[in-house]
């Protein structure tokens, strides 16, 4: 493979060229407003050794590879490396906690292995590619997150990334409108074990959730953590106000062993427990797996507790759906603070159940009897019920905000990422 003998001499990847690493390969891709063909010329100018395009016309000289398909050829070229690799590749999916999960696995492998984990969000069919093309022979384990917000895709990113092991962490409504409801949520996540059934692979699974246990029926190599004594790691929880703590014990050990971690949330002790799991099977120490998790702080806007002025406040303004949207909004009923508000934000990608769902969650936080609460976008603004505050945009919120500071507060900051509520921020600090 041509380009691949090319990849090993220059095994860096450039797809913007605003951002190109010296030496590397610029792939020309192209999205719905803007052609990648147009840049080559900048590409080669700026530093890279070649670039891939799928436009004759931008064919300059003979460091200009012209392919079929520019993004094809980036998925081939990543499928031929991940060929190559004889380590460990663990996929990860689910509707919630992806991010969280691999963040929590990567601190406890990289206490024994050098682990090369999916950057940010990158677990699409652009950056599922990118990540496997940043492996380089030094590493010993990769973790791969896959996300998809419609069937196949799961099936599509598991046969470039081939992973030997797999964790779905959950399944809930998320992407309902692509997805075709939540029996398609659940096909479509099961597509990462039917890879790992067909491939002899190992499945690490949450014994405590109905769903993840039937979808992993046909899979005859499991792991299995949760409540269970029998698990592989068990554990259960000692407090959340506002941060984790829990015990956990391994099948064969005595005695329960204490985490005290940085996440905010009820529902992270699966997270916790599924690394912990991993971690095991991979024979890392038991305390280097617990140095690892409580040294954890998570970032970018997810179930992120932070001080501002007198308040203390949630932000968890990087996705939501409905599943993980109660979820926080019950981990916040059980939070020991006298003055509590919420501010909530629209759930993207919901399609025809996307009234039904808003108006699910404020008749939640109705039945909770919370009486601080902002909702914010247009689905909930067409929904809106009761004595609670309620706007169409988050810069219309803002403004209230800035006339109503809440003061010696807890706040839950939740919404999807696209309603941007990390921008109310600069009115917290009350």
């Amino acid at each position: 493979m041509e380009l691949y003998e090319i990849y090993q001499s220059h095994p860096y990847i450039s797809t913007d060229t605003r951002s190109i690493a010296k030496d590397s390969i610029f792939f020309a891709l192209k999205g719905e407003n803007f052609n990648g063909n147009t840049f080559a010329e900048k590409a080669l100018a700026a530093g890279a050794a070649y670039v891939v395009i799928d436009e004759k016309e931008y064919q300059l000289n003979d460091r200009c590879i012209l392919v079929k398909d520019v993004l094809t050829a980036l998925q081939d070229l990543a499928k031929h490396h991940r060929a190559q690799l004889n380590i460990p590749f663990i996929g990860i999916t689910g509707s919630n906690g992806k991010t969280t999960s691999k963040e929590l696995l990567h601190a406890v492998l990289s206490r024994k292995y050098k682990t090369l984990a999916t950057k940010g969000n990158l677990n699409n069919h652009i950056g599922v590619p990118l990540t496997i093309l940043s492996i380089t022979n030094d590493i010993e384990m990769a973790i791969i997150e896959m996300g998809a917000n419609h069937q196949l895709e799961i099936e599509f990113l598991s046969n470039i990334a081939n992973p030997d092991f797999g964790l779905i962490c959950n399944v809930g409504k998320a992407h309902l409108e692509g997805m075709g409801g939540f029996e398609g949520v659940k096909k479509t996540k099961k597509e990462l074990y039917d890879h790992i059934r067909t491939h002899n692979g190992i499945a690490f699974v949450n014994a405590d959730d109905i769903n993840l246990m039937e979808m992993s029926a046909t899979v005859e190599k499991k792991e299995y953590f949760g409540s269970n004594a029998n698990a592989r790691v068990s554990g259960r929880i000692v407090s959340s106000d506002p941060f984790l703590s829990i015990e956990i014990k391994l099948k064969n050990d005595a005695q329960f062993t204490s985490i005290n971690s940085q996440l905010v949330g009820d529902y992270n002790l699966n997270n916790i427990l599924a690394a912990i799991c991993i971690g095991d099977y991979f024979e890392v120490p038991l305390s280097e797996m617990i140095a690892g998790i409580e040294s954890y702080a998570p970032s970018n806007n997810r179930s992120q507790a932070v001080k501002m002025g007198s308040n203390d406040v949630i932000l968890d303004a990087y996705n939501a759906n409905p599943s993980s949207m109660s979820a926080a909004i019950h981990n916040f009923v059980k939070l020991n603070a006298s003055n509590k508000v919420m501010i909530l934000g629209d759930m993207f990608e919901m399609g025809e159940e996307s009234m039904r769902e808003h108006l699910a969650m404020i008749e939640l936080v109705h039945q909770l009897k919370f009486e601080h609460v902002i909702f914010v976008g247009k689905d909930f603004y067409a929904c809106k019920k009761y004595e609670f505050q309620f706007f169409e945009t988050t810069e219309e919120a803002k403004d209230y905000l800035s006339q109503n500071k809440p003061t010696s507060s807890m706040i839950l900051v939740k919404g999807s990422r696209g309603m941007k509520l990390e921008l109310l921020t600069s009115e917290l600090n009350g």
